[in-house]
């Protein structure tokens, strides 16, 4: 297998723009049809977030084979600190804003109401855990780095295997605390690190580290379990969204968390593209792949300029033209609009792409090597 695996850098940038389509629910509304259609993408798209947590352990085990994972893990933290500052740098004004209005909109004081959603956004636990003290969006981050920790931890005492096991164990009570409510109720968030990206980074890990390379002669095979996967996953979350719940299938969008057939999705997904690393090295795709965690840290921010526009079309009367921009150009314009803040905040060097992406860090230091 060659050094770098196109393959995997080419799902990059379609897994986020999948992650986008799960946001922007391109379909829905357009009666039972588009309500199933949506659903299927919705279900579908599932597998982008673990996808990319597995592939950072992939790479966290490749790049500590001869090295101390305590020192890479430091220069992860790094890197996944300055993209969650430059999230939070980009949406906490916008939001604020937003929720704000609202608040005052329904006959809250705006000092009291202001300093509310201030301690929200500061709220320890949401904001340093979970991440979801400004954005819901934005609690990958954190997770990833929790996640590395805990896989880092177990592989500098030499049982890599058991922390696999351990985060199988604890994605358990993830999935019955997620889409499996109705057979216990877990009474604490489990949309985190411990619960979910443990599992998937530390099985990432465990792929490269087992050096399980497959043949591209299992290609074929393995891309014939990804449709399988995917079927079974559709299958798995409409009984969950549907008849488990008394409702007619497309009545509505069910909107799926993860379930147990995600995993297997996702690992035989990994393992085609790993069968095959060279797919897509003719196509821009590989080298868009840089962009794809760009364009998901900015993509909340252009979402909600992009719903305001839409239901801006709409109080002006041109309902129409406001449902056909959304569901036929939503999704684009959101990609192409984060996309486009990406570059700007690096052309203005606010971040750097492959570098730090501390707000204006990079400025900074342009400035001081003159």
């Amino acid at each position: 297998m060659t050094d770098r695996v196109h393959s995997i850098d080419a799902m990059r940038i379609v897994a986020v723009v999948l992650v986008v389509a799960i946001h922007t629910d391109p379909f829905q509304g357009l009666g039972t049809a588009g309500n199933a259609v949506n659903f299927a993408i919705k279900t579908t798209a599932r597998f982008a977030v673990p996808f990319f947590f597995l592939v950072s352990g992939y790479f966290f085990a490749r790049k500590t084979v001869d090295r101390d994972p305590r020192t890479y893990l430091l220069r992860r933290t790094v890197a996944l600190g300055s993209l969650y500052a430059f999230g939070l740098a980009l949406a906490a004004p916008a939001f604020f804003g937003g929720r704000l209005a609202t608040d005052v909109a329904t006959g809250r004081p705006v000092v009291r109401a202001g300093a509310a959603r201030i301690a929200a956004f500061l709220d320890p636990i949401e904001l340093l855990y979970y991440g979801t003290s400004v954005s819901e969006v934005l609690w990958f981050l954190p997770a990833l780095l929790f996640s590395l920790a805990f896989v880092a931890a177990f592989a500098a005492i030499g049982r890599p295997r058991v922390g696999l096991a351990v985060a199988l164990c604890l994605h358990v009570v993830g999935l019955l605390g997620t889409s499996y409510t109705m057979f216990v109720d877990v009474p604490f968030e489990v949309r985190d690190g411990l619960f979910f990206g443990f599992f998937y980074v530390s099985l990432g890990y465990a792929i490269a580290r087992h050096g399980w390379n497959p043949s591209r002669d299992r290609s074929g095979i393995l891309l014939a379990l990804v449709a399988c996967f995917v079927v079974l996953q559709i299958v798995e979350f409409s009984l969950l969204g549907y008849p488990l719940r008394g409702e007619s299938f497309g009545s509505y969008v069910f909107a799926p968390s993860f379930g147990v057939t995600t995993a297997f999705l996702t690992l035989s997904l990994f393992l085609f593209l790993l069968s095959r690393p060279t797919l897509g090295a003719g196509t821009p795709l590989p080298s868009w792949g840089v962009y794809a965690v760009g364009i998901y840290v900015t993509h909340p921010v252009v979402l909600a300029a992009i719903r305001g526009l839409r239901d801006a079309l709409a109080a002006a009367g041109w309902e129409t033209v406001a449902a056909a921009f959304w569901h036929v150009g939503g999704t684009p314009s959101t990609v192409a609009g984060a996309l486009g803040v990406y570059l700007l905040a690096h052309r203005l060097r606010i971040v750097e792409i492959g570098g730090s992406h501390f707000p204006g860090v990079p400025l900074l230091a342009s400035r001081r090597s003159r």
